[in-house]
């Protein structure tokens, strides 16, 4: 037996959807690696049922492969928005598995308490995330159907603290300029030289 973990919009097809109609085709799928994954199944395969594109997304139920080599209705269908234009009823391109329900788990294991389990860190899902089938190891199957037997609740995000803005230095208004006298200058506007002058002109007139 193998084990596989398969993605499904809960708003398009949810496990309580599976629940109610135990059996589904598992059509729509149109990536080539999706589809190599369903070709390498078994009837009797082990299955996560993975809720995507959804807040918040993780491991809702289980589920096994009850049929396998089932041809893909949709891309038939023209209204479809899985329609192959290049598919013919003689060389159908897409098929898919049929899977059955199984369980819904007590408490969805969500992606954020993968990430923090070290035994699931080999995880395609970590690895691939938006591959819609992909492989998963025994070990990691039966982990996250244990982790779902306890509730979970993520741990409070740390609070951001807000930078304090900065206020801008005040602008030191530039010092007065202070008038000073000349050194030169003297009272009743007489200069120095002017001052010489006058006293050589008054011994003269003494001497003369």
């Amino acid at each position: 037996m193998k084990y596989w973990l398969m993605k499904t919009e809960p708003e398009e097809f949810s496990i309580a959807d599976l629940a109610k109609r135990r059996l589904e085709p598992w059509s729509g799928v149109r990536s080539m690696f999706a589809r190599f994954h369903m070709r390498n199944m078994t009837v009797g395969d082990a299955v996560l049922f993975y809720h995507s594109s959804c807040n918040p997304p993780g491991v809702a139920g289980l589920a096994k492969v009850a049929k396998v080599g089932v041809i893909d209705e949709t891309q038939f269908d023209s209204k479809s928005k899985y329609y192959d234009e290049k598919s013919t009823r003689e060389k159908p391109r897409w098929d898919c598995v049929e899977v059955e329900y199984v369980k819904t788990l007590p408490n969805p294991v969500l992606l954020e308490r993968i990430r923090g389990e070290k035994k699931l860190a080999n995880m395609v899902l970590l690895k691939q995330g938006r591959l819609s089938v992909q492989p998963v190891e025994q070990a990691e199957y039966e982990h996250i159907v244990s982790l779902a037997e306890t509730s979970w609740e993520p741990p409070p995000k740390p609070k951001v603290k807000k930078p304090v803005a900065k206020q801008p230095a005040a602008k030191q208004q530039p010092a007065a300029r202070q008038k000073t006298r000349s050194t030169t200058s003297a009272p009743y506007g007489r200069t120095a030289s002017t001052r010489r002058i006058s006293r050589r002109r008054r011994s003269s007139s003494l001497t003369g």
